[in-house]
């Protein structure tokens, strides 16, 4: 079977930690399986909010990586304040009543004087030296993933000038995705961004989304084929672990002041006060960044001394604290606009053997993977009375060592599979 070529552009590239690297280290590792050769694109000198070097380690031997510098604005930002840049460039966008002078002058110009992001002045270079690449290469297909949604315009550019085949990857969507508000848009930023997001979704041959609550948005914009492809899991080679002793529930991955579960803080400062073997045997553990309101809410509602904050980890490490934990907690905002979002660690999550327990927004997509594979329970932001009752069932099971979760239909949620189905989509464009 001949190779094909794929030019994938890509914003987060190991050493880049969190999860929106995880999505194209894995497809190009599996890409070539497929018969499909992938050379991924990136930039030379990135400001990461967040490095595992770890990663690096993952990368295939069969993937070619080419980078390019790349001008960031939040080396410039850093000077006024590094640590509220890195806070912000992170997504740990406080509060409005809680933000600063220099955190509303910095949402204003990240907003207003860098659409669609503080990536853009990488798109005019990207398309000059790739241009060179492809037609010196005779790439036939490039993707573009987002986020940063400029990394599209490098694709739309490109489709204009060559006419090259281009699929847009979006990992989240782009107008609706929840964070657009917080970055205080005049009327003539929103329209722009409304015009960048049209011209793209019109523009690129087909879209990947990674949710069917973005596939139903993106329909109403645009009559290109859209393919779901959801993130997913991998094999990995921890081995399992004894589980925790105590009666352990962990979050892993940041949690963003508006992901405040509070339903949850007061169900588990109930459940200590009226249940003395509860609280001498819960443990809440927050793997990832979390941000100062969530942790004072937490003091507020009496869980301080119930609390371990373990901070930023290594995706090994996180597995491994996935792997002993008692129960998984997944966060989700409480919005029409997080309805679309599955945030890659579900799968993870999934793949551990241990039951989830999930709160976000009503018809949520995450609450249909986790029906479908039986792996947790959904609650919304006002099932505060099925949430007490569902901890105490796990807590009776935990005390039995009957704590598990009984998995099905997962396959088709590995990054084995969904590449499969990645390479299906790319063999109807290369030829």
């Amino acid at each position: 079977m001949s190779q094909k070529h794929v030019l994938i552009v890509t914003y987060y590239w190991p050493p880049a930690g969190g999860p929106g690297v995880q999505r194209w280290l894995k497809f190009t590792k599996y890409l070539p399986q497929n018969g499909i050769s992938p050379i991924v694109y990136c930039p030379e000198n990135p400001n990461y909010p967040i490095e595992d070097p770890s990663l690096e380690d993952s990368i295939s031997d069969q993937v070619e990586v080419i980078k390019q510098r790349i001008s960031e604005p939040y080396k410039i930002a850093s000077l006024l304040s590094s640590s509220k840049t890195k806070t912000i460039s992170s997504g740990l966008i406080p509060k409005t009543k809680d933000q600063s002078i220099i955190d509303r002058l910095l949402l204003f110009i990240r907003g207003n004087l860098f659409i669609p992001d503080a990536r853009k002045n990488w798109v005019n270079p990207s398309v000059k030296y790739l241009s060179k690449v492809i037609q010196s290469r005779k790439i036939q297909c490039i993707i573009t993933t987002g986020p940063p949604q400029s990394l599209h315009l490098i694709g739309l550019k490109i489709k204009e000038q060559l006419g090259t085949c281009w699929i847009a990857d979006f990992r989240d969507p782009w107008t609706t995705i929840g964070y657009q508000k917080s970055l205080k848009l005049l009327e003539s930023s929103k329209r722009k961004h409304e015009y960048l997001e049209r011209a793209v979704l019109r523009g690129a041959d087909a879209l990947i989304v990674t949710s069917w609550n973005t596939k139903k948005e993106f329909l109403t914009k645009t009559d290109k084929p859209i393919k779901v492809i959801t993130n997913g899991y991998d094999t990995h080679g921890q081995a399992q672990l004894p589980l925790d002793e105590q009666f352990s529930l962990y979050h892993i991955g940041s949690l963003l002041s508006e992901r405040n579960p509070k339903i949850l803080w007061e169900t588990l400062s109930e459940l200590i006060q009226t249940h003395p073997e509860f609280a001498k045997l819960f443990k809440l553990n927050l793997v990832g960044v979390v941000s100062e309101e969530i942790l004072q809410q937490i003091n507020e509602y009496g869980l301080k001394d119930h609390t371990n904050v373990l901070g930023y980890v290594s995706h090994e490490e996180a597995l491994a604290y996935q792997m002993k934990a008692q129960l998984l907690l997944l966060i989700e905002i409480d919005s029409v606009e997080t309805k679309a979002i599955i945030p890659g660690k579900v799968f993870e999550y999934m793949q551990s053997g241990r039951p989830i327990i999930a709160i976000g927004p009503e018809d949520s997509d995450i609450e249909h993977v986790l029906k479908e594979t039986e792996t947790g329970h959904y609650f919304n932001y006002h099932n505060k009375r099925e949430l007490k009752n569902y901890l105490l069932e796990c807590f009776k099971l935990y005390r039995q060592g009957k704590l598990y979760n009984h998995a099905k239909n997962l396959e088709k949620y590995s990054r084995k599979e969904l590449t499969e189905e990645l390479a299906s989509l790319l063999n109807e464009y290369i030829h």
